[in-house]
């Protein structure tokens, strides 16, 4: 699911709200999810999930097209863990995908 499609999704279960409210919630949590993990701040949602900010030390890697040795800087990325919730939630639904929706092996 796209962005659009979730403001699309929301409009269509929300008829009272306007389509371009929906879209400003939407970015407006989008934004401050974003400016909290800019921090360093975990976000928790309850039954959802959390995204945290996690580092990952520098390291030696290796170019995989000529073998040669690269020196990988320390970073931070984003990682998000689901909830309790959201994994009863996937796993009860079997991993069913909807009607048209291609697998990666297609």
């Amino acid at each position: 699911m796209t962005k659009s499609e979730l403001i699309a999704d929301l409009a269509a279960a929300n008829p009272h709200l306007l389509g371009r409210d929906i879209e400003l919630i939407v970015q407006t949590i989008f934004d401050e999810i974003t400016a909290a993990l800019s921090r360093g701040e975990r976000i928790e949602l309850r039954g959802f999930g959390a995204f945290v900010v996690k580092k990952r030390e520098a390291r030696t890697g290796r170019n995989p097209r000529t073998g040669e040795t690269v020196d990988v800087l320390e970073k931070t990325v984003p990682f998000f863990k689901a909830g309790k919730e959201l994994r009863e939630r996937v796993n009860r639904n079997g991993g069913r995908r909807r009607r048209g929706e291609k697998t990666s092996a297609t």
